[in-house]
């Protein structure tokens, strides 16, 4: 198994629990949908969908809606939900580097918070650019890279064994120069927007042990410095601390970046 698929595999396991954040998610799932420019009747692919919250959030809105993820246990939830909801989006498993599309078979792609954690952007972007007709809309959520959910991951990669070479931070994903240059090949008019979520917690300590327990990389983390208490230690200090930077009347702020562009004829 090469140093991709190894990451790959650990990023199922990590990610596995992530259904405990899709009632926050689903709250910036219609800030997307909007920023995005999706329409009724378009077709719609959820890249990295894990619950199905953007698939499904369009699905209600008229959009012919699918969504694909790496961790099964996500698209299994996501198949619940939409059965829950009485609407016919689909959702398979699958790896956004690797698309299992035809080219240019859809209208819109979105994804929230979930291709920037694929290993390689370039890999990611030509896939994207592939499934997507031409003059048709790409449009993500990442995160800042000076806020919060940008500087909590980047806390997690200083932890952390450094990275292959061939595989790039998601951190970079909230650079909107590095954004730029990474998309300015394949799509133009490219545009930026922000807004936040606000996730209802009782303390900034209650709020990094579900982190700890549902967030994939930190979860991965944690496992990984079981046998290193004084390193887990100084790493639980050091979220705790950022959290609390971002805490307030029981709500802990993420700032996001969404980011539109439109695939070159």
């Amino acid at each position: 198994m090469t140093k991709i698929e190894q990451l790959k595999e650990k990023a199922k396991v990590g990610w596995a629990s992530f259904t405990s954040f899709e009632a926050l998610t689903s709250t910036a799932a219609p800030k997307l949908l909007q920023f995005s420019g999706a329409r009724k009747g378009m077709k719609l692919l959820d890249v990295a969908c894990g619950t199905g919250v953007v698939a499904l959030t369009a699905s209600r809105q008229g959009l012919d809606a699918e969504g694909i993820d790496l961790t099964p246990e996500l698209i299994s939830r996501a198949n619940e939900n939409s059965k829950i909801m009485g609407l016919k989006a689909k959702f398979v498993e699958g790896d956004a580097e690797f698309l299992p599309y035809n080219a240019n078979e859809f209208d819109i792609i979105l994804s929230q918070y979930g291709h920037m954690f694929a290993p390689r952007p370039l890999v990611v972007v030509k896939e994207l650019t592939r499934v997507l007709k031409p003059r048709g809309i790409l449009a993500f959520s990442t995160w800042p890279k000076e806020l919060f959910m940008g500087k909590f991951f980047k806390l997690i990669e200083s932890f952390s064994q450094p990275l292959p070479p061939e595989v790039a931070s998601p951190v970079l994903w909230g650079d909107m120069a590095m954004i730029e240059n990474r998309l300015k090949d394949r799509f133009d008019q490219i545009e930026f927007g922000r807004d936040a979520m606000f996730a209802p917690t009782m303390s900034p300590a209650h709020m990094l042990k579900l982190f700890e327990k549902n967030a994939g990389p930190l979860a991965n983390l944690v496992k990984a410095l079981a046998d290193d208490p004084i390193k887990l230690s100084n790493l639980r200090n050091s979220a705790l601390e950022l959290i609390e930077n971002y805490f307030s009347n029981n709500f802990l702020r993420q700032d996001f970046l969404m980011t539109r562009c439109v695939k070159k004829a």
